[in-house]
């Protein structure tokens, strides 16, 4: 086998192809320092084969008289020029790779049809000894009659090189482009792929991304705007209106701080006034829940300001209600009512007000009355390990203290203001009957208590501790 080897030299270079070719396809992904390592080392070997043997690629193959041979030594001299030009558009792309990332893989394959057309134009001059000239002005024309029935790909892929240049977005960015919002999954030779919030796929052209609007959501990174706009009456207090959406803004907690939150007044007109919360999230997947939640929040903060969102039968709306009369209409757990126990309810409940900072209700304290919040911001305090943390914040219509007038028991959570509250309080002694013969009530208050223990147990409760499974290989390291 050995003499064979070194008697038929041609024999060993196509053994190296045929090599490379199965290496490259064994080696994995993850092993692509040793792919590229292997490839030039087989390619040097390769080289040194032929010029060893006399075979120059920059010459025709000799052995002329010898037709077989000089066939087989005309085919590896191509097969260095393409096996060369492999070789360097690898090396090409680990380098970019490590610059510029999966982003430059059009310009890496532009690149790499650039060489590639170089190898075989040389190959055609060098080894096949033909007039290059010729070659190149029928190529030339035969491109310009390409080019002008793919205008409209080549203008995609020219355009896919510049964005890919300019990087105005990146893979995974989340991004909008005339208006179709998704997140990058691939950016090819002709197009753009997202995928929407709806789980959908757009494609978009480059050469219509080239020219079109685009907003980068994920830049600066971790970092989100969303926005809500209600419209109120225009003869509602600018002021009023800008406190309570204040108070709603601070409601959520999703909302970064920096970036603070902002309110302003859009615009305003005989028909109305439109204004706009405004902020950060740290996430795209909380912007959808933090636009429904702020929406909610203002409407309920703006109601406890004497202020209804704008709608066709507003006039029509009763504006004679007292305030704990009002509150009783929006708590969900007083709404089943009726109308004349909601007027009873009405005179047994006393405005009490808390400023920034003061406690309400103190963690693992019995209430013996019950709290509704009228208007501003209540923070719910736990303790995990030792060190309290804000689990949650309450806003108007919400209970508070709930638990004493059930079972004489307390929660773990503190209550606490965030901002100005004001809060109706209704004693255990004229509740608790009322409880005892309204048993929806009861059972609302008793579902909100469950839900609120359950809640406060998953947030304290410790992580159980997962223990590593030890196999008989960790059970040798351990020994030796």
């Amino acid at each position: 086998m050995l003499s064979l080897l070194t008697e038929h030299p041609l024999f060993c270079a196509l053994i190296l192809i045929l090599l490379d070719l199965g290496l490259w396809r064994l080696i994995s992904s993850h092993g692509s320092e040793w792919k590229l390592l292997v490839r030039v080392l087989i390619f040097t070997l390769f080289s040194v084969l032929l010029f060893n043997e006399g075979l120059n690629p920059m010459e025709p193959a000799p052995w002329a008289d010898n037709v077989p041979l000089h066939l087989a030594a005309t085919g590896l001299q191509i097969g260095w020029w393409l096996f060369g030009a492999r070789t360097l558009t690898v090396l090409i792309g680990a380098v970019m790779m490590q610059r510029v990332g999966h982003t430059g893989r059009l310009l890496q394959d532009l690149l790499g049809a650039v060489i590639f057309l170089i190898a075989i134009i040389a190959a055609l001059a060098y080894v096949l000894d033909l007039p290059v000239k010729g070659v190149l002005a029928t190529s030339g024309a035969l491109a310009i009659i390409v080019g002008l029935a793919l205008q409209s790909t080549l203008s995609d892929v020219f355009s896919g090189i510049v964005l890919n240049t300019t990087k105005p977005y990146q893979l995974d960015d989340w991004i909008s482009i005339d208006g179709t919002e998704g997140r990058v999954t691939d950016i090819d030779w002709r197009a753009t792929r997202l995928q929407t919030s709806q789980g959908s796929m757009a494609v978009i052209p480059n050469s219509l991304a080239a020219k079109a609007k685009i907003i980068n959501f994920s830049r600066p990174s971790n970092m989100f705007g969303v926005a809500v706009s209600v419209q109120v009456s225009p003869h509602a207090r600018p002021n009023s209106v800008i406190d309570a959406l204040e108070r709603a803004m601070q409601g959520c907690r999703q909302l970064l701080d920096t970036p603070a939150p902002s309110v302003a007044l859009k615009s305003s007109g005989s028909s109305g006034a439109e204004y706009e919360i405004s902020g950060f999230v740290a996430s795209m997947g909380e912007k959808r829940v933090v636009r429904n939640q702020l929406f909610d929040l203002a409407y309920r903060h703006l109601q406890a300001s004497g202020v209804n969102l704008l709608s066709s039968d507003e006039s029509a709306a009763p504006t004679n209600l007292s305030r704990p009369r009002a509150l009783l209409d929006s708590s969900p757990i007083f709404s089943t009512l009726r109308q004349e126990e909601k007027d009873t309810f009405s005179q047994n409940m006393t405005l009490q007000t808390f400023r920034a900072g003061e406690t309400i209700l103190e963690a693992g304290e019995v209430s013996d009355h019950l709290f509704i919040i009228e208007s501003g911001v209540v923070t719910v305090t736990l303790t995990r390990h030792g060190s309290p943390f804000e689990s949650g914040r309450m806003g108007p219509g919400e209970v508070i203290g709930e638990a004493g007038i059930l079972s004489d028991s307390s929660v773990p959570a503190r209550f606490a203001a965030k901002t100005f509250c004001a809060l109706y309080r209704i004693e255990k002694t004229y509740l608790k009957p009322c409880l005892d013969a309204r048993h929806d009530i009861s059972d609302a208050m008793k579902t909100l208590l469950d839900y609120r223990l359950h809640k406060a147990q998953s947030l304290t409760e410790e992580a159980p501790v997962v223990v590593a499974k030890k196999g008989f290989l960790q059970w040798l390291r351990s020994r030796a």
